[in-house]
């Protein structure tokens, strides 16, 4: 059995049961199972979005400087994401779809970071904005 957490913006909602990106997801029927699956997809886009900021972190390990302003950016952009998400899904507050339109605009703006961060840590030699 797997549980899924979600923070709503008013409190941490907690759901137990199977939930299957082969199954329920593929045509999920009920709010919940939505919200659930919105919720799945969100988490594999910020645990692709941490795998990306650790190995930029590996790449600037000698770097304090930058890598400082790497962890302030990283710190700013949540604050961002989190405000951005939680006006976007305002148009839906209080109806039970609202935390599945906030997962989508969470995983929406992680898929773009896990992008710029893979970008930095990729960057090749010469890139005048590539920071090592």
């Amino acid at each position: 059995m797997r549980l899924w957490s979600l923070w709503t913006g008013v409190g941490l909602l907690i759901f137990s049961g199977w939930v299957s990106a082969n199954e329920e997801c593929d045509s999920p029927e009920t709010q919940m199972e939505m919200t659930q699956c919105s919720a799945q997809t969100y988490q594999m886009a910020d645990d692709e979005l941490n795998e990306a900021y650790q190995a930029l972190i590996g790449r600037l390990e000698n770097n304090g400087a930058s890598l400082e302003k790497l962890r302030a950016a990283q710190r700013k952009w949540i604050g961002f994401r989190d405000a951005e998400c939680a006006f976007e899904s305002s148009a839906v507050e209080g109806d039970s779809a609202q935390p599945m339109v906030r997962n989508g605009c969470l995983e929406e703006l992680t898929k773009a970071r896990t992008q710029r961060l893979q970008e930095h840590a990729s960057c090749e030699e010469g890139d005048l904005s590539c920071v090592r």
